[in-house]
This record gives C-alpha cells, sequence and structure tokens, in this order.
C-alpha cells in the first residue's frame, strides 16, 4: 500500500501483536510488518498487546512482546483475564459466586508486577474469552491507575463493562464503542454512557459507521481516541476511515493524538 499523506501525528490505541505460536484469533504479522504499515499510514506509536490464549496464563506472551517493544515504536499492554463471567443472567450470577481463580488466572500480584515493570503502560482485557478479573484485582488496577483496554461487543455489552469496570479509580477504554461487530445500537449505547462516567474512553477500531463516529467526536471530542484495531484492519484504512469524516482539524487532532496522548502517558510526544 502506498504510505498516506497527511498533516496530523497519529498515535493508535488497538492493536494485536501475536508474538508467540500459542496465539490465536485472526492473522498474526511479524513485528517488523507491523511497523512497516504503521509507518506507511504516518502512525508514530501503538499499543499492542498478545492474542488470545485459552486455560493458560499470558506471562510468556505478555513478556514477549514488551520485548519485541523494544526499540519500536510500541508501547506493550499486559493482556490479563479473570474468573468472573460477564453475563448478566442468573447463570452466570450463580456461577461467580462459586468461582476461584485457576493457576492461569492473573493475580493482584501480577498485576503489581507489571504496573511497576517499566515496559508496560496498561493492561487489555477481552472479557468473552478471558472473563473478568474479581474485585482483589480489580482493587489493586485501582491502586496503581493503569488504563485499561476493554473489547467491547453483542456478548458484552456496554451496560456490562459499566456494572463491572466503570466509576473506578483507573481509566477504561472501550474498544469498537463498544459494539463489536457492527452493531450500531450497541455503539450509541456505549457513547451514551460517556455522559455518565468520567474516565472513560472509547476506542474507533471496527467502527465502520460516519454516523457514529462522526456523532462521538461532535458531543464527545475529547474522549474518544484512534484505534486501528491492526493486523486485521490495515491502518491506512483505519486512518483514512476519521480523516473523511465531516469534523473539524481541531477534533481529528484529538482523536489521533492529544485524547490518546492524554490517557495513555507513553503515547504523548514525549513519552518515550
Amino acid at each position: 500500500m502506498l504510505e498516506l499523506e497527511h498533516r496530523f501525528r497519529v498515535v493508535d490505541v488497538h492493536v494485536r501483536l501475536n508474538a508467540d505460536p500459542g496465539a490465536s484469533m485472526g492473522p498474526s504479522i511479524t513485528p517488523d510488518t507491523l511497523e512497516r504499515e504503521m509507518h506507511q499510514a504516518g502512525v508514530v506509536r501503538s499499543v499492542v498487546f498478545p492474542g488470545q490464549r485459552s486455560n493458560t496464563d499470558y506471562l510468556r506472551s505478555n513478556n514477549a512482546v514488551a520485548r519485541l517493544s523494544v526499540d519500536r515504536p510500541f508501547v506493550a499492554f499486559a493482556r490479563i483475564n479473570g474468573v468472573r463471567d460477564p453475563g448478566r443472567g442468573a447463570t452466570s450470577q450463580l456461577r461467580n459466586l462459586t468461582a476461584s481463580r485457576e493457576e492461569y488466572h492473573t493475580t493482584p500480584e501480577d498485576i503489581e508486577q507489571y504496573a511497576y515493570d517499566d515496559r508496560f503502560h496498561g493492561f487489555k482485557l477481552d472479557p468473552v474469552r478471558d472473563g473478568i478479573p474479581d474485585d482483589e484485582v480489580l482493587a489493586v488496577l485501582e491502586d496503581v491507575g493503569l488504563p485499561v483496554l476493554v473489547h467491547g461487543g453483542e456478548r458484552v455489552p456496554p451496560e456490562t463493562i459499566a456494572d463491572e469496570l466503570l466509576g473506578r479509580s483507573f481509566p477504561v477504554i472501550l474498544a469498537h464503542f463498544g459494539g463489536h461487530p457492527l452493531n450500531q445500537d450497541a455503539m450509541d449505547r456505549g457513547i451514551d454512557l460517556l455522559d455518565e462516567y468520567d474516565d472513560y474512553y472509547l476506542d474507533t477500531s471496527y467502527v465502520r459507521y460516519r454516523d457514529q463516529l462522526e456523532r462521538a467526536l461532535l458531543e464527545y471530542p475529547d474522549r474518544i481516541l484512534f484505534g486501528s484495531g491492526g493486523p486485521k484492519t490495515h491502518p491506512n484504512v483505519a486512518v483514512m476511515e476519521i480523516l473523511t469524516l465531516d469534523v473539524s482539524e481541531d477534533k481529528l487532532h484529538r482523536v489521533f493524538d492529544t485524547n490518546p496522548s492524554r490517557v495513555i502517558d507513553a503515547l504523548a510526544p514525549d513519552g518515550g
């Protein structure tokens, strides 16, 4: 793909980097290819995290992502998991009453280790595939205060994310406007929640609808962060989707740079 030409500094809050052969979920590309694609799109720095693994801890995958981020414009997030079922029904609630951590679940000690390791700058959580952390882990997440990027979709709607994670003392970035895959109603509800919660943000990955993107940027210009969703989506495509919106240049600067750099320190121009 040809390099995009634009005058914006662009940082990306949502890129998966499958750093080991046990990871799953979507295409894998090498770190060098990923870096090249980001350069083509004019993306100067990207949050990266491991792909999903079943019934095993993420220590190896997280360390691999952190290692591959050295001397590259990547900002590593540690992927975490939890014992609690994210469902809102009676069955899920009953299951959660008796749930206990297995050896592969993220512990409070894991959170502290990642938080005070300067290789990591936040956390990634997919409640559908990885569950939701228990209260002890959430308490430590509050103590350390690093941002948590949360997959949002039909199986875990924005209301569930609100019940479980919003209103706590750490920033929550809800991916896909809370409506993956392409659920416009859920995206609208994810946007509506911006009225109710501080330190709650939306990323634009896999949001393909102009109405939702423009509404969010016009009504909540300080709360929307650019995410490409790479490598599933080429960052050129994701950047162009934002560039073609009918919004002011100031709002483009905010979504591409100002907002993500404020929420994730390592994405700022002087962040490393």
